[in-house]
């Protein structure tokens, strides 16, 4: 569904990702990890043609990135990004209604259909109830379910999640990110994530692509990638890595940091 081959990219002059390659299938919830400052968000702009790559190719099925139009790209890729933002007055029925325009012509209304497809989006998110509220009186977790209403609405093929359990507490992190695994699971839409906690992208991963320094270092499932190894040698901790089988997550309990000589 998409590639990445070789891609670089700049920002004004200094190269923050080198080199980058891998390939996400379709279906597939695939997680980008790594330390601050690895070009992990940067990646994600990249392939919705937000910012232009320096060197390499983009492919989304089949066609390079830059040969769709912002509207195409609207139509079958949606991103989040850690803090959205919407005017505070905004009902949650209007910021999910905001979904569907990328399929409609310029000042073209809403038709039945639409309303039908923001209906079911509230619905899927849990959030029917919440639908006449004003963004600003939700909590965090409801407002992240307004946004993924939102991105429901859109009918994306592709769901790009930048830290999307930012800012929020550990009940309304596991909320989003179960919500994530059933749209994923039941609807079959195709997930890149960008995870700090380990143990999430472990959990809700099929796939993990593993960044340092704008480069990638390693990929593959969940029990390949969670290694002593490669928490000891990418962040700089030492780590006790549990995994019961081969069809578990590895559960990753870190001990303490790695002292410079």
């Amino acid at each position: 569904m998409l590639t990445l081959d070789s891609i670089s990219i700049r920002y004004e002059r200094k190269e923050v990702v080198h080199n980058v390659s891998f390939s996400v299938k379709q279906g597939e919830v695939v997680s980008i990890i790594g330390p601050n400052g690895s070009g992990k968000s940067t990646i994600l702009k990249a392939i919705t043609g937000f910012i232009s790559s320096h060197t390499g190719t983009i492919t989304f099925e089949q066609k390079e990135i830059q040969q769709y139009t912002t509207k195409q790209i609207a139509q079958n890729i949606c991103m989040l990004s850690q803090k959205n933002q919407a005017p505070n007055d905004m009902l949650v029925k209007d910021l999910v209604a905001y979904g569907r325009y990328p399929h409609k012509k310029w000042f073209e209304r809403l038709n039945h259909e639409d309303q039908d497809i923001v209906h079911w989006s509230l619905e899927k998110t849990h959030l029917a109830d919440y639908k006449d509220r004003m963004l600003a009186s939700l909590s965090g977790g409801e407002a992240q379910r307004a946004w993924i209403a939102m991105a429901l609405a859109q009918r994306p093929k592709l769901l790009l999640l930048d830290e999307p359990t930012t800012y929020l507490d550990i009940a309304h992190q596991h909320e989003v990110l179960e919500l994530v695994r059933e749209l994923n699971e039941d609807m079959g839409i195709t997930v890149m994530m960008v995870l700090h906690d380990l143990n999430q992208a472990s959990r809700y991963s099929n796939h993990l692509i593993v960044v340092q320094n704008g480069r990638k270092i390693m990929e593959g499932t969940p029990n390949q990638v969670m290694t002593s190894d490669m928490l000891r040698d990418v962040y700089n901790m030492e780590a006790e890595v549990v995994s019961m089988s081969k069809e578990e997550a590895p559960r990753i309990h870190l001990l303490n940091t790695i002292r410079q000589k």
